[in-house]
């Protein structure tokens, strides 16, 4: 069986009409899941509830985020919603269900270190734009640094690596993740493309971050040859215990927001190398707003997954 954790009430962190991040996102791929052959090979697992976990959930947050940040995005929900930038609006459920989003994502690592095995975490908000003192792009809170950070203070645990493969940079993933020696971060993404981060040369505080700016109408040929040449050396140098992807499907051919031109089955493949380097590989949602493309992508991550479990 295969772990996913999910739970409706994801649905209720509320963009507002037209927004790209929207719920139906997560609904077009639970829908796409369970159409599946191999449905019965999935287990839906809820998040831990936050009257339970909200002591674990806060922790780790504050660990990276400022009080300031929380405090506003905890406002802003409490007020009836806003917006935290242009892009990046909050509904009055927002704060809970960010919340939420981070216990699923602890709960995913805690899932793959008992279980040595990939699981896959099907939230929103997404994260890894998100800065230890704002949000931005759609992003809240930094779902992956969290978790990674996280990661490193559990038994057996010395280093953790983070694949972003969405199209866009991570930049908040890089920033809180690349002053720790035990912590690595490798993005594969779109350039020049929002935020406008991401340069070949930075390296991290430790030679523990990989940028691969890629050029628009980038296709697998091009993915495949990064991945070979630098992103598995890369990794297998580092050799992690435990391996996070934020796993963005927006760099699909059809996909509204950028100019990448992977096809679902690609995913498949990135996973297969992802599940090379360790069978301890939690996935985690990040981008993709095209819906089809996005269900089926998610759809050839799991599938691949499945031939580990």
């Amino acid at each position: 069986m295969l772990t996913i954790i999910y739970s409706a009430d994801f649905l209720q962190h509320k963009t507002g009409l037209l927004h790209p991040e929207r719920p139906e996102r997560l609904t077009a791929i639970v829908n796409g899941l369970q159409a599946t052959p191999w449905a019965d090979q999935l287990q839906w697992r809820s998040p831990t509830p936050l009257d339970m976990s909200q002591g674990k959930v806060m922790a780790e947050l504050t660990a990276i985020h400022t009080q300031t940040h929380i405090e506003r995005v905890q406002q802003i929900a409490a007020h009836g919603g806003g917006y935290l930038d242009g892009d990046t609006p909050l509904s009055p459920e927002s704060y809970q269900v960010a919340l939420l989003a981070i216990g699923a994502w602890l709960d995913g690592v805690d899932q793959v270190l008992e279980q040595g095995q990939p699981a896959f975490v099907l939230a929103r908000p997404p994260g890894h734009h998100a800065e230890a003192d704002r949000g931005m792009g759609f992003c809240l809170f930094s779902n992956g640094a969290i978790s990674a950070h996280y990661g490193l203070k559990q038994s057996g645990i010395d280093r953790v690596a983070i694949l972003d493969w969405d199209v866009h940079h991570g930049n908040g993933t890089q920033a809180l993740v690349e002053t720790h020696p035990n912590l690595a971060y490798c993005s594969l993404h779109q350039f020049p493309c929002y935020p406008g981060t991401g340069y070949a040369e930075e390296r991290g505080s430790y030679s523990n971050v990989l940028n691969i700016p890629l050029v628009p109408g980038s296709t697998m040929t091009v993915y495949q040859s990064a991945f070979e040449q630098q992103v598995m050396p890369f990794l297998q140098s580092f050799q992690p215990d435990l391996l996070i992807v934020s796993a963005g499907y927006d760099g699909n051919h059809d996909d509204p927001l950028a100019s990448i031109s992977l096809y679902p089955q690609d995913y498949g493949q990135l996973t297969q190398y992802c599940l090379q380097l360790t069978p301890k590989v939690l996935f985690g949602l990040e981008g993709g707003y095209d819906l089809p493309s996005l269900s089926q992508s998610v759809i050839a991550t799991l599938e691949q997954c499945l031939s580990m479990v």
